[in-house]
């Protein structure tokens, strides 16, 4: 298959679905960290380019819920969540026929719809926590393939990326918001292995 990773920089999912065989190519503004096919461009210049299957990171700055409560105080961030709910809308209605959009829990759940499914990295392999939507079109639901357990504190599940009050323990620093964004490796080989 023809695949197309869009806003991903890290080249993660697109070496996994390369590994198994497919032309796969990341696009993002920013250079690819991993040498291999990548855009660095606008993704609209591209994603009329007879793909198969897009996977689709928009980013997430705008739409989730911990960056929400801003808005209200900051005026201007309402204008950029409205510019990120309409590059999301635009990527869903691209001309491909099998389309994953990931992001977390956010205001896309109630602007455009409800995500098909909500996984989590310790599902896939990963002590950690990360609560990730998915909207999908022409795809089934990722399976997950290898749960892991927490710790528990004081009754609560707590996973290895988190403090014993449940924060996520990455300190800040420039680029926190690149850490984070970064897709989980056990995820990519689900999303390789089942939808490719």
């Amino acid at each position: 298959m023809r695949v197309l990773v869009a806003c991903e920089f890290s080249g993660t999912v697109r070496e996994a679905f390369k590994a198994r065989g497919h032309e796969a190519w990341s696009c993002d503004l920013l250079p690819t960290e991993v040498d291999g096919n990548h855009y660095q461009c606008d993704v609209a210049d591209i994603i009329g380019l007879g793909w198969d299957l897009m996977i689709a990171h928009p980013p997430c700055t705008y739409l989730s819920s911990s960056g929400l409560h801003w808005n209200k105080r900051r005026p201007e961030r309402a204008e950029q969540t409205e510019k990120a709910i309409d590059f999301v809308m635009f990527l869903a209605n691209a001309p491909i026929k099998m389309i994953a959009i990931e992001n977390p829990i956010g205001c896309l759940s109630t602007r455009w719809r409800k995500p098909d499914q909500i996984i989590q990295p310790y599902q896939f392999g990963h002590d950690a926590s990360k609560a990730t939507c998915l909207w999908l079109i022409g795809l089934e639901k990722l399976r997950p393939t290898k749960n892991v357990d927490p710790r528990l504190v004081n009754g609560r599940p707590r996973w290895g990326n988190q403090t014993d009050s449940g924060q996520n323990k990455l300190p800040p620093s420039d680029d926190r918001w690149k850490i984070r964004s970064e897709t989980f490796q056990g995820i990519a080989e689900a999303m390789s292995e089942q939808w490719g």
